[in-house]
């Protein structure tokens, strides 16, 4: 049987809450120490729950917010979205995360958004320009015919699931006005999904994209966990990853990014390859060399499915090194832990994981942290 641990010691109706919470993810929780029939005579309930659900509550009860009674919006958070352009790579985005929603009990969202293109003709034209646009009734067609695409493209997805192409699970879909970008981010602040799963272009085609790119955008914000599927990768390699590269930072945070991929993918077996490349001179070369090694036994006692190899990296050849790696591994997955930057580091020193998206063509699952 596994150990029992404490994670925190609160009042009872703090501890009552965030069992709720817990248990909420699929937690087992247990309270010590209290008396149930008078609890108001208590001085503390230890929360208590399994070893190996550590790294899950950890991210939980890191989130203040979640110290409170879930509302409405937390059912939200076993959703996953799925922006759409009606693009073949947009269906093999939906394709993927339907294969995950199976394996997680989860539901798709599927997110279209519309430019209105007839605010800008009320800026710059005259009023009666104004209001011959809204006689004709244009902005009710646009809308119109957006819904309709997007019920075309729910209409092809329903058909790959009654032949079995598909993961049969529940979807939905939204219709939202506004810059894609900004459509998903702020969808996504409101409706807090689990996953966001983004279909992109070949690094070929990216070059053109280097400074709007919707996913990059997306990536960049630093506050959603994001899975990449880049437009030439085969979709099989996608649902199931058995090399995975990931990028460690040498925090506990890195614990909690590993723990996320194991839930998501579950227990399916794989190798893992703990990559760390040096920022700067926050650690020495032998500090990091031990660094690794411990995470590394760290994980290999606690997620018994992968096996779990560290390799350092110097900063200057970072690029040279990862090619020799994929070369040599085929890696089918990379892993970033992401911290969110403010506009000025962005555009100046954009984030590992916006570099990483513009250069492979490999499912990439970007972690907050």
């Amino acid at each position: 049987m596994s150990r029992l641990i404490t994670v925190a010691i609160h009042t009872y109706e703090k501890a009552l809450s965030l069992r709720s919470i817990l248990e909420n993810e699929g937690i087992e929780v247990t309270l010590n120490n209290v008396n149930l029939e008078v609890p108001g005579f208590s001085s503390g309930v230890r929360v208590r729950i399994k070893e190996e659900d550590l790294p899950l509550a950890l991210r939980i009860i890191e989130n203040r917010e979640l110290f409170s009674a879930p509302t409405s919006a937390a059912t939200s958070s076993h959703t996953i979205l799925v922006p759409v352009d009606m693009s073949e790579n947009s269906f093999k985005a939906a394709s993927v995360a339907c294969d995950i929603a199976k394996k997680r009990r989860a539901s798709i969202v599927l997110l279209y958004s519309y430019l209105d293109p007839y605010i800008a003709g009320n800026v710059q034209f005259t009023d009666t320009l104004t209001y011959d646009i809204g006689e004709t009734g244009a902005r009710e067609l646009l809308v119109e015919n957006a819904k309709k695409l997007v019920e075309h493209f729910t209409e092809r997805l329903r058909a790959a699931m009654k032949r079995g192409e598909v993961p049969l699970v529940k979807f939905e879909y939204a219709v939202v006005e506004g810059v894609p970008e900004d459509a998903i981010i702020e969808y996504a602040k409101v409706n807090t999904p689990r996953l966001i799963v983004m279909g992109t272009r070949g690094a070929d085609k990216k070059e053109s994209d280097m400074i709007g790119s919707v996913t990059a955008e997306v990536l960049d914000e630093g506050r959603f966990t994001v899975l990449t599927v880049p437009e030439p990768v085969d979709i099989s390699s996608s649902l199931t990853p058995h090399n995975i590269l990931f990028f460690s930072n040498l925090d506990q945070n890195d614990i909690l990014a590993i723990d996320t991929v194991y839930r998501l993918y579950g227990s399916e077996e794989a190798a893992v390859t703990i990559v760390h490349i040096p920022k700067k001179k926050r650690f020495s070369d032998t500090s990091a060399d031990k660094a690794l090694k411990r995470l590394s036994d760290y994980c290999r006692d606690n997620f018994k499915h992968y096996h779990f190899v560290s390799v350092p990296v110097n900063q200057a050849d970072g690029d040279k090194e990862f090619a020799k790696l994929q070369a040599e591994r085929h890696f089918d997955l990379i892993v970033v832990p992401n911290r969110r930057r403010n506009a000025f580091s962005r555009l100046f020193n954009p984030g590992l994981a916006h570099k990483i998206l513009f250069q492979t063509d490999i499912p990439m699952l970007v972690i907050p942290v």
